[in-house]
């Protein structure tokens, strides 16, 4: 199968998202996941619906709420222009914070559960101990919610090589600088004679979809083994 440079570009811009969505997410959302799992608080409701809002609401609308915010005229858009010289829209910065947006709450949720499947007597002994908070969290709590971490990570890179939504409708559809791999493939779907093009990414898709998951379960399962050896040690 002959991948054109056009579909390359595709491919490894939908990469360098899917990579930068996850990386940039990450330790906010075990920040808030740890948040919504061991604390309660005013207003933790408001905050645990806001998180999941982007899964229920249709992505056009989340694009739509990006454009007003984050657009060069926009409250945070306008200040990031004005102050650091960042422009989110047309390029594929915007994409990154579309797709980010789009995966948090699955990251967060993959992670909270974790956490709350951790056994809290293991840290309220650990507490009791002389240990502090952090270093509780950092030598047990962490260790033990390692797959869930990585089945965060999965479904948020999952997700951001899936987006379409939110990006066409906040950065638009432009070749080269915005256009990832669902974005090409509606671009061909509208192209007569492209089938084969079509289903080139189509597979190149499945493939990347299937790695991401084989990826995960393994190093789930490494994790596993190597702190049922703790335990046993």
């Amino acid at each position: 199968m002959t991948v054109s440079p056009a579909e390359l570009d595709v491919i490894l811009l939908s990469l360098k998202v899917a990579l930068w969505c996850v990386g940039l997410s990450l330790l906010p959302a075990l920040l808030i996941a740890w948040v919504l799992a061991r604390r309660e608080f005013y207003g933790k409701t408001v905050l645990n619906v806001l998180i999941h809002l982007p899964i229920v609401l249709p992505p056009v609308v989340v694009g739509y709420f990006l454009l007003v915010l984050l657009g060069n005229r926009g409250p945070v858009g306008g200040w990031l222009l004005e102050n650091f010289g960042i422009s989110l829209i047309f390029n594929w910065k915007g994409v990154v914070a579309a797709t980010a947006v789009m995966s948090f709450p699955f990251i967060t949720r993959a992670i909270r559960q974790a956490i709350e499947a951790v056994d809290r007597n293991l840290e309220v002994a650990a507490l009791t101990l002389g240990r502090s908070p952090v270093m509780v969290f950092l030598t047990i709590t962490l260790p033990l919610i390692i797959p869930g971490i990585l089945a965060g990570i999965t479904l948020g890179f999952a997700r951001a090589l899936g987006e379409f939504g939110a990006t066409i409708t906040f950065v638009a559809n432009i070749p080269g600088e915005t256009q990832t791999l669902p974005l090409a493939i509606y671009s061909l779907l509208q192209t007569p004679d492209a089938d084969t093009a079509v289903w080139r990414l189509v597979i190149i898709s499945v493939v990347l979809a299937f790695v991401a998951i084989a990826l995960s379960e393994w190093l789930t399962r490494r994790s596993v083994q190597q702190l049922g050896g703790r335990d046993d040690a």
